[in-house]
């Protein structure tokens, strides 16, 4: 197939999410066309069958702000004809979608018939696409889509209540990759970071508000009252600056570690021990999942699709959002047990094993397959 992947180039979960898809396809052997404003953040390499296609701008100063929507639907048309696509995979609904499908109409215009499969990621139904200001054009391109998918049951139920939707939306999970993520041997990296063997823990994100940073900062004070324990803060975003002068204020910070954006994640949870996430909201919990691929019990909230991937005494614990007494009380009890510590270490390795890509792939293409027979029946 020659299959167009429009998503964000950003650290993001669906931008994650997209590029790995796009990278699996293209070792089976698939045409591979990412759209977007910049190279995608996770597209390390490229192939003979790996393509990348720039959304380019125009600087018009009567624009007060760029009109990045519109661009984008040119650059699909232009890259749909001259490319030859067999179909469009859109990754997030604000304005991917929107885009394909207003993309989608012009290029029936030409007598090209183009299928639009969107995968709905989670703030863009859960915060930002419930925003009156983008409800209608969410909801609109939601049901103008051939086929819609979410990447949890919570998501999938989400945006049912919060729009609209008469059409199926399927449910394919997030994955992981195992030829990446597993646990590797660093001892010498744990030994620079916890010399005298202290637990370490780990919490990645965006740094957003959503992600409840503050509260990873309030249940390592309570875990250091008791234990020893060195903790690494993995990513970037408006929130890193505020929790680190929480650190400060709680007299944590040197035991604290902030590590910024990092490539190499899987090396960093390989030396680790908890993973905690603390989210308000989270359509599936992908952090998490890496974490557990790794080999690293979970401690984190009950928000959205969390629960479906991390299971409560089994891969670690859940607590209700901003329950940090439970939380730090749950992550003492797994470093206070070390055999019950190992045993959730084995477990979170065979829960992230049921989300290997070699399973999640076959889900996509199977869709892309009923999504090409549905526009033939449909040019018949």
């Amino acid at each position: 197939m020659n299959i167009g992947i429009v998503c964000y180039p950003t650290f993001g979960g669906s931008g994650v999410v997209a590029t790995e898809l796009g990278k699996a396809l293209a070792k089976q052997g698939h045409n591979v066309h990412f759209i977007s404003y910049q190279q995608p953040a996770r597209l390390d390499f490229f192939s003979e069958n790996l393509f990348y296609h720039e959304v380019m701008i125009s600087k018009y100063p009567l624009f007060d702000f760029p009109p990045y929507e519109t661009a984008l639907t040119s650059k699909l048309v232009d890259v749909v004809q001259f490319e030859k696509l067999d179909l469009l995979h859109v990754h997030y609904a604000i304005p991917h979608a929107s885009a394909a499908v207003l993309a989608k109409h012009i290029l029936r215009q030409k007598g090209i018939n183009i299928p639009v499969i969107t995968t709905l990621h989670g703030t863009d139904i859960t915060l930002v696409g419930k925003d009156k200001t983008f409800e209608p054009v969410v909801t609109y391109s939601i049901n103008e889509s051939d086929i819609i998918t979410t990447v949890s049951q919570s998501l999938k139920a989400d945006t049912y209540t919060n729009f609209e939707i008469f059409k199926d939306i399927e449910v394919v999970p997030n994955f992981i990759d195992f030829d990446r993520f597993n646990k590797m041997k660093k001892d010498h990296f744990r030994m620079a970071i916890a010399p005298f063997g202290e637990p370490i823990l780990a919490h990645t994100s965006n740094f957003r508000k959503v992600k409840r940073v503050d509260d990873v900062m309030h249940i390592f004070e309570r875990i250091l009252k008791k234990t020893p324990a060195k903790l690494l803060m993995i990513g970037d975003g408006p929130e890193r600056a505020p929790a680190e002068q929480l650190s400060r204020e709680l007299k944590i910070c040197d035991h604290v570690r902030f590590l910024g954006k990092q490539e190499a994640i899987e090396e960093i949870l390989s030396v680790c021990d908890l993973f905690l996430l603390t989210s308000e909201n989270e359509s599936f919990g992908l952090a998490a999942l890496e974490a557990m691929a790794c080999e690293v019990a979970v401690i984190s909230s009950n928000a959205g699709g969390i629960p479906e991937v991390n299971i409560n005494g089994v891969t670690g614990f859940l607590s209700d959002v901003g329950d940090v007494d439970s939380m730090s009380a749950n992550a003492l009890k797994l470093l206070g047990d070390q055999e019950m510590l190992k045993e959730f270490k084995r477990n979170a390795l065979i829960q992230a094993k049921k989300f290997d890509i070699k399973n999640i792939l076959p889900q996509y293409i199977a869709l892309y397959e009923k999504a090409l027979g549905l526009q033939k029946v449909q040019g018949a």
